[in-house]
């Protein structure tokens, strides 16, 4: 076992802000590629390390930016991280003794709201910064405080940070969430475990990550029934105690990887994933032609011919989830025909159409609804990337398009996807990352099946 400072977990493959990358399209990408962790799934998992004075050791944690951003986070206030010999993530947060989340650290991610609940339920305080993270619309923490009130803390929101405290423990309540939301169903789920008494969550979500976060929390002794229904309930107990936790496949990883084989018009197998976490959008590629294979733990995905238009609406688990909104739309561009795509989540999610277009893509947008007429090709183009997923559809744009595209910004794309050029060069294509240090470029004779 070794300690660390907390940004010794970052990649050696993370860089500063200026990074771009470059892609050089029509390499049809094929192989096989693995499945990392889950962002979305180990970020509540850090969080949870709060709840116990045990150490957590975590298994399959992906090295990515926002990762890094909550270790150092729990750091912050007094954990210890370490890694064994096994390359796993161990966090003992006994040692832990100041509950606060100041903006500096959680100023890019929007998940460091999640250390509230967990913070307030060990501690009876916590003074943490409203955060921050992709610009795709209002994302409130407004459900999450009212639930935490209706659970006994008193909250303040002044300057920045909203102030909570309790001045015995949190106690169990009936909470109805006026719409599904993932992080604070996740959050009041974490708080309610060592509350007293029981706390019912209803309207809750039902996202595979929210599943995990819950079969987690079991294993530390929690009393969690019903997760993966809207109605869950949790009866608080006393302490937590540590344990091993793995982290889930990274579903939208996953799907981006089998977009990227079948938009450069190639096959791609994706590993280590339980198909039934994509069932929707497997199911609205098959309706668009595609030929999807699966296993117990791959997928593969190939067309024999140009695919065809179909439309989605995104959805809480089970539909369409809208993280693969961008990725779904970047292959409707150049499928056969015209489809019309909802997005019923965020308000400002088609922040990548203008730039779409000027890879030539076709698009109108009306309100919520994208209406895409398919092209035969896309051309290459310097574009920026303004978020995580947007940064994803301009990836494979690229892959699809002739010539040369250039994708500046792509800091974003770091925070969820695990050494995404090194993987993709691996399925053959002609990607290269610029940064004012050096060049990593991945050619398609390194391509490995």
């Amino acid at each position: 076992m070794h300690h660390l400072h907390p940004l010794a977990f970052a990649p050696t493959w993370q860089r500063i802000q200026m990074d771009s990358i470059l892609i050089q399209g029509g390499c049809p990408l094929n192989g096989s590629v693995q499945t990392s962790g889950a962002k979305n799934a180990a970020l509540p998992l850090l969080a949870a390390a709060i709840l116990t004075d045990k150490p957590v050791t975590f298994q399959r944690m992906p090295h990515l930016c926002d990762i890094t951003t909550m270790i150092t986070l729990l750091a912050n206030q007094g954990a210890d991280v370490s890694m064994d010999d096994q390359d796993r993530l161990r966090i003992d947060t006994a040692p832990s003794n100041n509950p606060e989340a100041p903006y500096e650290l959680v100023k890019t991610m929007r998940a460091s709201a999640l250390v509230l609940g967990p913070l307030l339920a060990r501690f009876g305080r916590a003074r943490v910064s409203l955060p921050g993270g992709c610009a795709i619309g209002a994302r409130p923490m407004d459900l999450h405080l009212k639930g935490l009130e209706a659970m006994g803390a008193k909250i303040s929101v002044e300057h920045g940070y909203v102030d909570a405290k309790v001045e015995k423990k949190l106690h169990g309540a009936h909470i109805a969430f006026d719409k599904v939301t993932v992080t604070g169903t996740e959050n009041l789920m974490m708080a309610a475990a060592l509350a007293d008494g029981e706390t019912i969550l209803d309207n809750a979500a039902r996202e595979p990550e929210v599943v995990n976060l819950a079969e987690s929390l079991r294993n530390m002794g929690a009393d969690i029934e019903n997760d993966g229904s809207s109605c869950i309930r949790i009866r608080g107990v006393e302490s937590l105690s540590g344990g091993e936790l793995e982290v889930i496949a990274d579903r939208i990883e996953a799907a981006t990887y089998l977009a990227a084989g079948l938009i450069s018009g190639g096959e791609v197998t994706t590993r280590d994933i339980n198909p039934d976490l994509l069932d929707t959008f497997l199911s609205r590629l098959r309706d668009a032609g595609a030929i999807v294979e699966t296993g117990k733990d791959w997928i593969r995905c190939s067309a024999s011919n140009r695919l065809r238009a179909v439309n989605i609406e995104t959805s809480p688990h089970p539909g369409f989830p809208t993280d693969l909104q961008a990725q779904f739309m970047a292959i409707m561009c150049i499928a056969e025909g015209s489809s019309v795509i909802r997005e019923n989540i965020f308000e400002n999610r088609f922040m990548h159409v203008q730039e779409l277009r000027r890879m030539g893509a076709r698009i109108v947008l009306n309100g919520n609804m994208a209406v895409v007429e398919g092209v035969e090709k896309l051309s290459g183009a310097p574009v920026m990337a303004t978020d995580l997923r947007a940064s994803a559809s301009l990836v494979l744009a690229g892959l699809a398009a002739t010539g040369e595209t250039t994708i500046s910004r792509v800091y974003h794309i770091d925070r969820g996807y695990e050494r995404i050029e090194e993987k993709l060069g691996q399925l053959g294509a002609s990607i290269r990352r610029i940064t004012p240090h050096t060049d990593m470029f991945w050619r398609p004779d390194f391509a490995t099946s």
